[in-house]
């Protein structure tokens, strides 16, 4: 929008200021009503609705066939004039994807090509466009860059935001889009909820320090992530050592099952320690299950949570189940 009202200032300033010949004053006065009005569309229509549409396409190259109509009618192939063509390059590498800016900039120097062959002799005429055509290309290269590398770095800190740092599983805030996300999902045999936690963790601190702690997390995410299929479940860490296992349209005997059956792997997989040793890394696991058509969420947790303090104090290293 901001682009637009400039463009419309710049227009009608110097439409004001020149004075030009009558058909011309009107042409620009309505490039300027032109401008404010898309300013406005732009004001009040959402953008994903005008990218729908193809709005800002066509707004790029209606830019900059205003721009060239208005340097042929003028006479005009100062860079002055040229310097309009500018502005729907500017808008489309600002708004539009790579290929729009690709096309946008291509006509730009096209048309400016055009205009500046009929009004200035040949060798003028090359002399400006190399100019202002580099200008063009590289305004549009350097905003495209730009832009890109920002959508990479916000993509890259919404990664952040959704991924545990350490063992690159889900973090608590996707467990909980998940889990309330059942309510609304359909699950004819309801859901299970699997909570985890690493037994003595502490003492593996205590005794080989936190960076074997460290260690010990990531081999139990690893483990983890091979015995559970993403396609069907939701594996997070939800801090320290508490993992959870979300398993949507699972009964509770299914669960029970696979619960059984991740005990059993980490188990059976020790960590190599760096001085060769091999570290037991054993789980308790806590089971519950929600019925279809039940939205007690916060009941699903605290009783797969009973349960997991239930196996700790039961033993360790063993799957308790919630009653129904």
């Amino acid at each position: 929008m901001l682009i637009l009202a400039v463009c419309a200032a710049a227009l009608a300033g110097l439409t004001a200021v020149e004075a030009p010949r009558a058909v011309v004053a009107v042409a620009s006065w309505a490039g300027v009503l032109v401008l404010l009005g898309a300013a406005a569309v732009c004001r009040f229509v959402s953008a994903e609705t005008l990218d729908r549409v193809g709005f800002c396409v066509g707004l790029a190259l209606g830019g900059v066939l205003l721009a060239t109509t208005l340097n042929s009618m003028t006479g005009d192939a100062s860079i002055t004039g040229q310097s309009f063509l500018a502005f729907p390059v500017l808008w489309a590498a600002s708004h539009l994807r790579r290929g729009a800016v690709v096309l946008v900039t291509t006509i730009a120097v096209a048309a400016d090509a055009l205009s500046l062959y009929i009004l200035l002799p040949a060798e003028t005429a090359t002399t400006n466009l190399l100019f202002f055509g580099a200008v063009l290309v590289v305004m549009a290269v350097m905003l495209v860059r730009g832009h890109e590398k920002q959508e990479q770095l916000v993509a890259a800190l919404q990664e952040q935001a959704r991924v545990d740092a350490l063992t690159g599983l889900v973090n608590r805030r996707v467990f909980d889009e998940a889990l309330a996300g059942t309510v609304t999902g359909w699950a004819p045999a309801g859901t299970a909820l699997v909570l985890i936690d690493v037994d003595s963790f502490k003492t593996i601190n205590d005794s080989h320090g936190h960076p074997v702690g460290d260690s010990a997390l990531v081999h139990l995410a690893r483990i983890l992530r091979e015995q559970v299929r993403a396609d069907d479940a939701v594996l997070a860490r939800l801090g320290g050592d508490e993992l959870a296992v979300l398993l949507p349209g699972c009964d509770a005997p299914a669960a029970t099952r696979r619960a059984e059956q991740l005990g059993d792997a980490v188990r059976a997989t020790p960590l190599l320690l760096p001085d060769g040793t091999l570290l037991t890394v054993s789980i308790s696991l806590g089971v519950a299950h929600l019925p279809q058509g039940s939205d007690d969420l916060a009941a699903l947790y605290s009783a797969a949570d009973r349960a997991l303090y239930e196996a700790k104090r039961a033993g360790r290293g063993r799957v308790a189940v919630a009653s129904a």
